[in-house]
């Protein structure tokens, strides 16, 4: 058995009713921790990243140019957790600039 190359999650395919994440520019911030991340072995990848008392993901598109970063509004931290997992597993999809969304259970 070979090990892989990817030791960091994919996105999962989107759900037919998934909605979309808004994606704002990137906002400065203070001292960044990321928690978690998908692998960067595609040309998008994501962090999931705690500044302060607050947490966001942030979207890296790589390009011949360089990065191009956007970020999600700032959430408490459980809630962006719950955000993290439901874009892991496509019941949010990244693509575009999209609508608001909330995970449900706050």
């Amino acid at each position: 058995m070979s090990a892989s190359r990817h030791l960091s999650p994919h996105l999962g395919r989107p759900q037919p009713d998934a909605e979309p994440l808004i994606w704002l520019s990137r906002q400065p911030t203070g001292r960044e921790r990321v928690l978690a991340w998908t692998c960067d072995c595609r040309a998008v990848y994501f962090e999931l990243i705690q500044s302060g008392g607050v947490a966001f993901i942030r979207k890296t598109i790589q390009n011949e140019r360089g990065h191009v970063i956007f970020e999600t509004h700032r959430w408490p931290i459980r809630h962006a957790w719950r955000t993290w997992t439901a874009v892991l597993t496509g019941q949010i999809r990244v693509d575009g600039r999209g609508g608001a969304v909330e995970p449900s259970g706050q």
